[in-house]
C-alpha cells in the first residue's frame, strides 16, 4: 500500500488531530518524518489517540536532499509528500517535484515564506507596493534607519506566530527593538516594513492547480500595539464580493493556486493591503472551527489534494462562529486553569481546549505562544453565539504564581 509522507517540525494538534486522522479515514499509512522526533515518539505514545503514524523516521526535513535520499531508500513510491508547517512548505514542495507527485510551485512556498522575498515579488508584480528593507545588524539597521516611515513594523524574515513582531514609533524604538532581537540570535534576518493601519481580515483558500475556491474569512481582533497577538477571530468579514475578489486576485498573480492557503491582510480607503501570505491551511484551533462551522470534512478535502484528486464541488454551511484566545498577562508558574470541556446547547457546539498544563512555568513572549486556552464556538445564530461565548468567557480564570 503507497503511503503519505508528512514533514512535520516540533508538534502541532493540526497534524495530530487533524491530518493524520484524516488520512487513516483515506485508508493511508502515514510516515512521519521530523527533525523532532524524540518528541513526536513521546506524543504518540500515549494510549487512546485517535490515530498513529505508522512509522516515525529522524530526518533533516528542512533539507529536501535529506529528505529525498531518506525516501529513495524505501520499499515504494510515497501517494504523497505534505506539510502543514510554514516551515516546510518549499521542502515538501521540492521533495514532491523529484517524485512527481501533486504539490505547490516551490518558487511561490519560498516567496510566501521569506516575507521579504513576498515583497518583492508583490513590488515586481505591481500588486502592493510597500516600502521595507531587511537588516541583520546594527551597521545595516544605519543604512536604511533614515528612510524608515514610522511608524514602522519589525518582524522577522521567516517569523511565526508573531513571535518577535513589534511597532516602532521612531528611530530610537526602530534601534532598541532590533537590538533586543539581536542579543538572542545574533544576525537573524529581521524585515522592516511600513505600517499598515486598519482592521485585520484572513482569506481562507483552496486550490487544486486549476480551481481555487474561496472557502471565506475571518475577522480578526489584535493586542494593543507594540505588540500583535491574535485574540480573537469572528467568522465573516462582512466585506463585499468585489473587495474579497480584489484580493483573491492578488494572491493568484503572485502565484498560489494549490493546497490550501491563509492570507492575512487590511482593508484601507484604497482598497486590501497583504500582510502576510501563509501557504498552508490556518493554525491557531481555527483549522477545527472552520471544519465545524462550514460542514465539511476539510483535512480530507486538502489531502485528496496532494493525492491528485480535483478540488470537489463544496457545499458550505452558513453558520457563525468564533474564537478566542487567552493569553497569560504575566509571568510565573501556572498555578491554577480550568479544564477542557465540549458543550453543546440550542444548536451551540462551543469547546474549550487548556493549552498549558498546571505547574508549567510561563514566560511571556508578546505573542500567540502565551495562549494559555482557546475557546471556539459554532451555531447558526451569530447573536446567540456571542453571548454565550461572553458568559463562557467570564467565567474562565487562571492562577498564575510570581
Amino acid at each position: 500500500m503507497k503511503e503519505l509522507i508528512i514533514l512535520a517540525h516540533a508538534p502541532t494538534d493540526s497534524v495530530n488531530d487533524g491530518f493524520i486522522p484524516a488520512a487513516r479515514r483515506l485508508g493511508l499509512p502515514v510516515v512521519l518524518l521530523t527533525d523532532h522526533a524524540d518528541v513526536h515518539r513521546q506524543h504518540f505514545s500515549q494510549a487512546g489517540l485517535t490515530a498513529y503514524p505508522s512509522e516515525i523516521i529522524a530526518c533533516d526535513v528542512f533539507n529536501p536532499l535529506a529528505v529525498i535520499g531518506v525516501l529513495t531508500c524505501r520499499q515504494q513510491t510515497p501517494a504523497a509528500v505534505f506539510s502543514n508547517s510554514d516551515h516546510l512548505q518549499t521542502s515538501t514542495a521540492i521533495v514532491a517535484d523529484y517524485f512527481g507527485l501533486p504539490r505547490k510551485d516551490w518558487h511561490v512556498a519560498y516567496r510566501a515564506k521569506n516575507k521579504a522575498e513576498m515583497r518583492s515579488r508583490l513590488r515586481s508584480r505591481g500588486l502592493d507596493v510597500l516600502w521595507h528593507a531587511v537588516v541583520c545588524d546594527s551597521t545595516g539597521l544605519a543604512l536604511v534607519a533614515d528612510e524608515a516611515p514610522f511608524p514602522c513594523i519589525v518582524k522577522p524574515r521567516e517569523g511565526v506566530a508573531s513571535q518577535q513582531v513589534t511597532l516602532a514609533h521612531d528611530r530610537a524604538e526602530l534601534e532598541a527593538q532590533c537590538a533586543a532581537v539581536w542579543a538572542e540570535q545574533p544576525g537573524l534576518p529581521l524585515l522592516l516594513e511600513e505600517y499598515i493601519e486598519g482592521p485585520l481580515y484572513t482569506l481562507e483558500t483552496l486550490g487544486d492547480g486549476k480551481q481555487l475556491c474561496v472557502l471565506g474569512g475571518f475577522q480578526v481582533k489584535l493586542s494593543p500595539p507594540p505588540y500583535f497577538v491574535e485574540l480573537e477571530a469572528k467568522w465573516g468579514t462582512g466585506l463585499t464580493a468585489a473587495q474579497e475578489a480584489q484580493v483573491v486576485d492578488m494572491i493568484r498573480s503572485f502565484g498560489v493556486g494549490f493546497g490550501a492557503c491563509h492570507t492575512e491582510y487590511v482593508m484601507t480607503e484604497t482598497g486590501p493591503r497583504l500582510i502576510e501570505i501563509n501557504y498552508r491551511n490556518i493554525g491557531d484551533y481555527r483549522e477545527f472551527l472552520l471544519q465545524d462551522t462550514l460542514a465539511i470534512p476539510l483535512f480530507e478535502i486538502v489531502l485528496r489534494l496532494y493525492l491528485g484528486e480535483p478540488l470537489p464541488q463544496l457545499e458550505l454551511a452558513r453558520n457563525a462562529a468564533l474564537i478566542r484566545y487567552f493569553a497569560a498577562r504575566s509571568a510565573g508558574r501556572l498555578a491554577d486553569a480550568p479544564e477542557a470541556f465540549v458543550n453543546r446547547a440550542d444548536q451551540l457546539l462551543l469547546s474549550y481546549k487548556p493549552l498549558r498544563s498546571v505547574g508549567e512555568a510561563i514566560s511571556l513572549t508578546n505573542s500567540n505562544k502565551d495562549y494559555l486556552g482557546v475557546l471556539r464556538g459554532t451555531g447558526p445564530d451569530a447573536q446567540r453565539l456571542d453571548v454565550e461565548m461572553d458568559r463562557i468567557s467570564g467565567s474562565l480564570a487562571w492562577g498564575i504564581a510570581a
